[in-house]
């Protein structure tokens, strides 16, 4: 069969994959839900997993997503069954910083506006949710509904705020329940982006819409007067939560510019949530396929870290393969180089930024993973110094394979993919066996204390006194087994995102942290980071326009 390398009707990508007409539903022109049914059967496919995660990201760009896509559009050229899962665009990075999160150039999704935008209406699904239950809260507060025999809600203690998905730094903290008796309990509360709220977590790692019912119950909404734990099951607010996201829980099915099926479902951010897309999602993908690319981000240190310690463990899955995506700009900005001069050569500070990529390869190996380093090249990139972070490379075990999908497609990306598919196919023998930073059954101030040394390089870790006092609580209530999902800076190892490269001799501080229980981990906050962005000073919005045609314009990165 000769496969289409262009845009074709959603119903033939969905052929491709294996999916009978009842097996997905047509959303819209160019999308479709995926029905729980296609996991009927037995295995249509091989089932090897292939992460793909990046460097620390710079201002000089990786391309991690950009990379996944063009890899997957080149393994199909070269004839694999191969489904690309990735997680769904928030509107906050796409309008704030970041833009468009659907890869870049010629190595993208169809149909990029609408994925970029509201999509399968998901991620509102998911907020509607989460306020749904901030709502119940409140009504429950306003009329001192008594929980059981805990007694009522105390203001004082409610853990769970809202959620918006945009960025928006004034409701980081805010004043809700004015207005005198009818406007509600006065109290203090905070948003969340919805990318960090615990209902994506939870969509993101259930199996079934009862195990989504089962985790939206066990969300810790806060404590009673008498200081005893209120769960939501509790409130009666776990069944119309799950009501809400009754399609946002199927995985969406899109394609790659060159027609190959993509699987994009949920959305957690890196850095401050656990940086994946479903379990679902790529339940289905190595279901389906032979290949099965899927990413995790912003870097290894945070989404890909936590695609193994918490993904893997909940889905029960692990990668054959690693494939770290860096540019000779983004390590010359790691060695030092500002990103005004990091397209020009500068051995010193390549070299500086090949000590950062040593820490990742040596965190993969950690993890017991064979690494291909996938180099997205630019046209001005020096061959020598090319040489000499391949010579780097392969020191250090693993194998560099040169990338240009942004221009060429998947065209460029056939190095990369003959590289990978040779390094994954020598591992049918005997796949990577499931390996992990920490034991679950470890102290939580030891488990952070693992992923701060083995993952960081951090000499150690300091607790704030808040932050001894949640782990306190946290055992109490009997959760003491749950992995660690870390909310630190994206730009740096370390929780100052003022040092890049490789920082040594740093104690990483931990303020607070949060036991998000229907989720099943723990969010150990570190530094400054904060669960809900703010805007930069020229947004990404301020690009966006909708043409008279109909098109909209200025969603994609270099667009």
């Amino acid at each position: 069969m000769t496969l289409a390398l262009e845009k074709q009707p959603i119903e033939d990508v969905a052929r491709e994959l294996g999916l009978s007409a009842a097996d997905f539903a047509v959303w819209g022109r160019d999308k479709a839900k995926i029905e729980l049914s296609a996991f009927d059967g037995p295995a249509r496919g091989a089932g090897r997993l292939i992460l793909v995660s990046a460097i620390n990201p710079t201002p000089a760009g990786e391309g991690k997503t950009t990379t996944a896509v063009g890899l997957a559009m080149a393994m199909r050229r070269r004839g694999a069954k191969v489904a690309l899962c990735l997680r769904e665009p928030s509107l906050g990075p796409v309008f704030g910083v970041k833009g468009g999160g659907t890869g870049g150039g010629k190595a993208t999704l169809v149909p990029a506006d609408d994925i970029n935008l509201h999509f399968t209406g998901d991620i509102h699904a998911i907020t509607s949710a989460h306020n749904l239950l901030s709502a119940i809260v409140d009504n429950a507060l306003h009329f001192r509904l008594e929980v059981g025999d805990k007694g009522p809600l105390d203001p004082r203690r409610i853990r769970w705020g809202r959620a918006l998905d945009m960025n928006d730094r004034s409701l980081r903290d805010v004043v809700v329940g004015l207005g005198g008796v009818n406007g509600g309990v006065p109290r203090e509360a905070r948003f969340d982006i919805t990318a960090a709220s615990e209902v994506m977590a939870i969509v993101a790692l259930s199996a079934s819409h009862a195990d989504l019912e089962a985790r939206l119950g066990a969300i810790l909404v806060g404590e009673t007067t008498k200081k005893e734990p209120v769960f939501a099951r509790e409130l009666g607010a776990a069944g119309a939560m799950t009501a809400l996201l009754r399609d946002a829980l199927l995985p969406n099915l899109v394609q790659t510019a060159e027609g190959g099926p993509a699987i994009v479902h949920a959305g957690p951010f890196g850095n401050i949530a656990h940086g994946c897309n479903s379990v679902l999602a790529t339940r289905l993908g190595l279901h389906l396929a032979d290949y099965t690319v899927t990413e995790a981000g912003f870097g290894l240190d945070l989404g890909g870290e936590k695609f193994l310690d918490i993904k893997c463990r909940v889905a029960g899955v692990f990668p054959r393969a690693l494939v770290l995506v860096a540019t000779l700009r983004a390590l010359k900005m790691h060695g030092g180089a500002p990103v005004k001069l990091a397209s020009q050569p500068n051995a010193e500070a390549l070299l500086g930024g090949v000590e950062h990529l040593s820490k990742h390869l040596e965190t993969a190996a950690a993890f017991g993973l064979p690494v291909v380093v996938a180099i997205n090249r630019f046209p001005d990139d020096r061959d020598d110094e090319l040489s000499l972070v391949s010579e780097h490379v392969s020191r250090m075990g693993a194998t560099l394979a040169l990338a240009d999908v942004f221009a060429r497609g998947g065209e460029g990306g056939l190095e990369l993919a003959d590289t990978v598919r040779r390094v994954v196919d020598a591992t049918d023998g005997a796949p990577p066996a499931p390996r992990f930073i920490y034991a679950l059954e470890a102290a939580i101030p030891d488990k952070i204390r693992a992923i701060a040394r083995a993952v960081y390089g951090a000499d150690d870790v300091a607790f704030a006194g808040t932050a001894r006092a949640d782990i306190a609580r946290i055992e109490a209530l009997g959760f003491s087994g749950v992995p660690i999902c870390m909310a630190k800076t994206h730009l740096s190892l370390s929780d100052d995102p003022s040092r890049p490269g490789r920082p040594r001799g740093f104690t990483l501080t931990v303020r607070e942290v949060r036991l998000s229980a229907g989720a099943g981990f723990a969010v150990a906050l570190t530094g400054e980071i904060m669960t809900m962005p703010g805007l930069p000073r020229e947004p990404a919005a301020s690009r966006v326009k909708l043409l008279p045609d109909g098109r909209i314009v200025g969603l994609m990165q270099n667009e």
